[in-house]
């Protein structure tokens, strides 16, 4: 079987220096293993993803030294492939049609003495339209905006097996479904959420290793039983550390890190940058001032 990567960048702005090694780390693992490594532009939230940035993030990843097998495959080309597997799931009885608003939601979770979180993907749902009786939602979704979650108690029977994912080392992860609460797969404002597109895409482009940052290792869990529920693959996991600066914050747009444009346009060296980026001795912290042969300090 052939091995098999992928980097997936969304374009809501330009590729920043953590996207920048995210990518080579996946190259890096790919050379190592001889295994292909896709691109895919997962541009499905229209209400984020801006099409002019696309033209940009390629050439900013050919200047970076990144390179990919086949076309590159775009999220927004393929909705009827995320809608078929939707209506899957919803022939199998594990979604339901939630109308909350999301200030209804955190409304809920703060009167249920919850910590409300900065997503609504993360917050932990508190099940207001789950005992809806099938009329009371026939009747709502004529009228009613609504999205779809995944009922986690049905769809925990109805997968037989106890579920674990796999990271490279050969470890088996648990997952326990109801830690995740009734997360929602079907979103309002763009049919489709992230979850849902990502385990359809993997399994279509024959992903057998999955390597993203760390920060989306929480989600490893929702996404392995939803390949359970639809029957595909599962790939093995890697989750690399992340870039951060000399005080340990994260690197990204909204700490505003330096794009690779950025850098494009002051003059730094690629190869240098990439050196950089891959030496494990920094620990993932990065800096400007690293590159003080060229000025840029």
């Amino acid at each position: 079987m052939k091995l098999r990567t992928r980097f997936a960048p969304s374009p809501t702005g330009h590729l920043h220096i953590g996207n920048g090694y995210s990518a080579l780390i996946c190259q890096q693992w790919a050379e190592k293993n001889r295994a292909e490594l896709l691109l895919r532009i997962e541009d499905i939230d229209h209400t984020r993803c801006r099409d002019e940035f696309v033209p940009d993030m390629l050439e900013d990843l050919q200047w970076l030294g990144i390179v990919w097998h086949g076309e590159v495959r775009h999220q927004s080309d393929f909705l009827t492939d995320y809608h078929e597997a939707l209506d899957r799931l919803q022939r199998i009885g594990v979604v339901y049609p939630c109308f909350c608003s999301r200030s209804r939601v955190r409304a809920e979770v703060e009167n249920m003495g919850l910590a409300p979180h900065a997503s609504d993907e993360a917050d932990p749902y508190p099940g207001l339209c789950r005992e809806l009786d099938m009329p009371q939602r026939k009747k709502r979704m004529q009228h009613e905006a609504f999205a779809w979650r995944l009922d986690m108690a049905a769809a925990a029977k109805a997968v037989s097996d106890v579920l674990a994912w796999r990271d490279s080392h050969g470890h088996h992860h648990p997952v326990d479904p109801f830690s995740h609460g009734d997360v929602v797969i079907g979103r309002k404002d763009i049919g489709i959420s992230y979850h849902l597109a990502v385990v359809v895409d993997d399994a279509i482009q024959g992903i057998t290793h999955v390597i993203r940052g760390r920060d989306l290792a929480a989600s490893t869990g929702i996404h392995r039983l939803l390949q359970a529920l639809l029957n595909l693959p599962d790939p093995v996991y890697i989750h690399h550390e992340l870039l951060h600066d000399e005080h340990g914050v994260k690197l990204s747009k909204r700490h505003g890190a330096l794009t690779l444009k950025q850098l494009r346009d002051m003059g730094a060296n690629p190869g240098h940058l990439r050196d950089v980026l891959l030496d494990s001795s920094l620990g993932g912290a990065w800096s400007i001032e690293k590159f003080p042969d060229m000025g840029l300090a």
